[in-house]
């Protein structure tokens, strides 16, 4: 593998880990600031992907970024109507409005499966001209990616300081005392999956247009990857404020991505990537309790170790 070879997957890995991240983000408000596992997070990116790829067929790049958000944001309203309006389980909420999803999306495609925007003028097309001939040539899209993820932690950073944003993150902590606060917790919960969902309907609308393609099945998976890129960035910084966090999510779905990539320049089959995420979701989650739990087991199995003991 030569220089520019290696520059390449450098490049192709933080492009695609930045629009990832979004989703990222967006489970770090709903799952982890919220306290729900949203498994809408499939079917809410294919549906920006599609609302995205139609207005941008129509000749709309930049409004198809809005045209998504306010798609994911529907999205979003509909899981919490569901789970705190109809009193059904959080979980199942999500798997009814993915399961629904699908059929939205396809409708939204015109009845196809998928949509060709190779023609199409896009966000990243658009940005383009400003990189030609300068050094910084054909990192576009590295910089739209950037300028999305960045204005993203900026907002959750402002937001989640807010009295709504308190209230949001005291409804995950425990929403029985934010109702006897006189918060109300349905209405916290609704804005936090419409603002979550609304940044998974944009990851999927970059996505589409960085790929210049929009697929109904472009989503599956999305909460896998979205969970292990969380947990490798939860690993890595603990105990952060909200900005440090956020970024953390974003380097933990960089480094998911690089993980793919190695596998796939390993000669992994396709069908084994599945896998691989599995395997690191499985990892991540096991590190917390690893890391209390081994130097428990070295004191005893090892107990003249410890304290810097090395005798025989």
């Amino acid at each position: 593998m030569t220089f520019s070879d290696v520059i390449n997957v450098i490049r192709s890995v933080t492009e695609l880990g930045l629009i990832s991240s979004l989703t990222v983000l967006a489970l770090y408000l709903s799952y982890s600031m919220l306290n729900v596992c949203d498994l809408s997070t499939d079917g809410c990116f294919t549906l920006g992907a599609a609302v995205g790829a139609i207005v941008a067929l129509s000749g709309h790049p930049y409004l198809s970024i809005a045209a998504a958000m306010a798609a994911g944001v529907a999205s979003g309203f509909i899981t919490a109507f569901l789970q705190t309006r109809m009193g059904i389980n959080s979980l199942l909420a999500g798997i009814i409005v993915n399961t629904g999803l699908y059929s939205v999306n396809i409708a939204v495609m015109g009845g196809a499966s998928l949509l060709n925007m190779n023609k199409t003028v896009t966000v990243f097309t658009k940005v383009k001209a400003l990189f030609d001939h300068t050094f910084l040539e054909g990192w576009h899209k590295v910089a739209v990616a950037l300028i999305a993820v960045a204005a993203v932690i900026v907002f959750l950073s402002i937001f989640l300081k807010t009295r709504l944003g308190l209230a949001i993150r005291a409804t995950g902590d425990n929403s029985d005392m934010v109702r006897y606060s006189s918060i109300n917790p349905v209405f916290t919960t609704t804005v936090g999956l419409c603002v979550a969902n609304a940044f998974t309907a944009l990851s999927g609308c970059l996505l589409a247009q960085y790929q210049k393609l929009s697929d109904i099945n472009m989503g599956q998976g999305m909460v896998t990857v979205a969970l292990a890129s969380l947990l490798i960035g939860g690993t890595l910084f603990r105990r952060c404020s909200v900005k440090v966090r956020a970024i953390g999510a974003v380097i933990g779905a960089i480094i998911f991505r690089a993980v793919y990539a190695l596998a796939l320049n390993l000669q992994m089959p396709a069908y084994m990537l599945k896998l691989v995420s599995a395997v690191i979701v499985a990892a991540a989650i096991s590190v917390p309790y690893l890391r209390k739990h081994i130097p428990q087991t070295m004191k005893k199995y090892f107990p003249g170790k410890e304290n810097g003991d090395v005798r025989a």
